[in-house]
């Protein structure tokens, strides 16, 4: 079956439908199991479909037959060995992912420290330094500057160094793993100071009673932060989550200046100026920069126009002139910048100023700027990096898009920075994401492979993968796609020796 864009002169080979055979319904997944690759891949093997790779950008049938060739009867590989036993590899891929290991560092290296503290003993002023320290790390990790230098920093590595290295360095997009950890345990260490604090003013020490009574307001509002960011609920009530931690954030911060200036009062020598004693404290340096790494990306809050195009019901091409991009950027938009926003990869192409993202139907946001797309819309902050900008770290990679996945891809295909193979799998991709897009990947890309799960069912991701990585030589994978389905390819070529990456839910 050949599917013809009347914009462009090449030609774009789709699997043949098998019309002997119903399509394949959509896979179950269950976040119970210990396998991913098991948890999500229910489908039984003798209902799946036989599918083959689409190629593109030949004018010669031969050739295409013969492409189309290479890729056919993927569902009938049989995957290798996975390289450890199940127990090592879902401690190693999943309960020990990288995320976790830097909480675990930053939350287990606090709690020894909390426990020597509880044993020689501190005071409420020392106490009160470690838990500003941890907000502090926790505040920082967010910044969009601090971000984009950790990426930076880390793609800066060559080609020519050892994999083991450069897979490890590619993982950048884990940071995450100090903020949540930093914030856990400044918020157990501050628990502590309450604690001793309240043993101060009940023996007349030092601490105030005013500096006691804002420290139990901003206890429950730490504790409260804490609480709603648990993942469970911060994925099901995305909206709710970011709302309380925002607002409830701001209020912590302004009541933590209040409490750090009368802590430092408290505690001054009688013949200290409290102008003195304040220049000389690191908690209060420390609030001053942590309250600037808030402010700063609310400074550059502008209202700017955009130029939608309305793709299909299903999604909306926004395009914006206010500022150039790079591979891998995402920016945040809102139209009620108060309590929502939203992020979007870039799609920067060469040459061409400005950017567009592609916004697809994904909930009640979505659909309204679908139905009802803005004149301008609001932005906050500046474009900041995601997990495609490790890309280049790799010479030859696999890039894996379900769907609007192909958004944050797109400018890394465009980019021509490294060797990529392209995969991109969604339904009625030119219906769906227009003749412009699709062509424009074809054009850069002439080798990608399209999968219209409409006509042909939800392929075997893990095998199509594989196949894909094992007749490109790839290095690595790079998916972007729904969380189940990034975990389940990422544990599949993980488990199998396989360098892959995809966004976490907390990236």
């Amino acid at each position: 079956m050949t599917e013809t864009s009347s914009t462009a002169t090449s030609q774009l080979i789709v699997p043949p439908a098998a019309p002997s055979m119903p399509a394949v319904p959509p896979p179950a997944y269950s976040s119970g199991a210990s396998d991913p690759e098991k948890a999500i891949d229910l489908v039984p093997e003798a209902k799946r479909l036989p599918s083959y790779s689409s190629s593109a950008s030949t004018l010669d049938e031969k050739a295409d037959i013969k492409k189309a060739e290479v890729w056919e009867g993927f569902q009938d590989d049989e995957l290798p060995d996975k390289t450890q036993g199940r127990l090592v590899r879902n401690v190693r891929f999943q309960m020990l992912s990288l995320y976790r290991r830097l909480f675990g560092i930053v939350f287990f290296t606090n709690l020894g420290i909390f426990i020597w503290y509880c044993v020689k003993g501190a005071n409420a002023s020392q106490i009160a330094t470690v838990v500003i320290a941890n907000l502090f790390v926790s505040i920082l990790m967010r910044q969009e500057y601090v971000i984009n230098t950790f990426f930076a920093v880390a793609c800066l590595a060559p080609k020519s160094w050892p994999l083991w290295i450069r897979r490890i360095l590619a993982r950048v997009y884990s940071i995450g793993g100090i903020h949540s950890g930093a914030g856990v345990s400044g918020t157990v260490w501050f628990i502590l100071f309450v604690g001793k604090a309240t043993r101060e003013v009940i023996d007349k020490g030092k601490t105030s009673v005013p500096t006691l009574a804002l420290s139990y307001v901003i206890l429950a509002l730490l504790v409260g932060m804490v609480t709603f960011a648990y993942p469970a609920f911060r994925v099901k009530y995305h909206d709710h989550f970011e709302a309380i931690h925002r607002l409830a954030g701001w209020t912590a911060v302004a009541l933590v200046w209040a409490q750090v200036l009368l802590l430092i009062d408290d505690y001054r020598a009688e013949d200290e100026t409290l102008g003195h004693a304040v220049v000389h404290s690191a908690p209060f340096w420390l609030v001053v920069v942590l309250t600037c790494s808030i402010i700063l990306p609310w400074l550059r809050l502008r209202k700017v126009p955009v130029r939608a195009e309305v793709l299909s019901d299903h999604c909306v091409r926004f395009y914006f002139d206010y500022v150039n991009t790079h591979p891998g950027h995402f920016t945040r938009m809102s139209v009620n910048p108060l309590f929502e926003w939203h992020s979007f990869a870039t799609i920067a192409e060469p040459g061409k100023k400005g950017y567009s993202a592609v916004i697809s139907r994904a909930g009640d946001w979505t659909i309204q700027q679908i139905r009802n797309p803005p004149e301008r819309i609001w932005i906050r902050g500046i474009p900041c990096y995601g997990v495609v900008r490790v890309t280049p770290l790799f010479r030859r990679v696999v890039m894996v898009a379900t769907g609007s996945g192909i958004g944050p891809i797109a400018p890394v295909v465009f980019a021509k920075r490294t060797e990529i193979q392209l995969l991109w799998t969604a339904s009625a991709h030119r219906k769906t994401f227009g003749d412009k897009l699709v062509d424009s990947l074809l054009e850069a890309s002439p080798d990608t492979v399209i999968y219209d799960t409409r006509v042909h069912g939800r392929p075997d991701m893990v095998k199509l993968t594989y196949r894909m990585v094992q007749e490109f030589n790839a290095e690595a994978v790079v998916i972007i796609a729904n969380q189940p389905i990034t975990e389940k390819v990422v544990y599949g070529m993980m488990s199998r020796g396989i360098p892959a990456f995809g966004a976490i839910w907390d990236s």
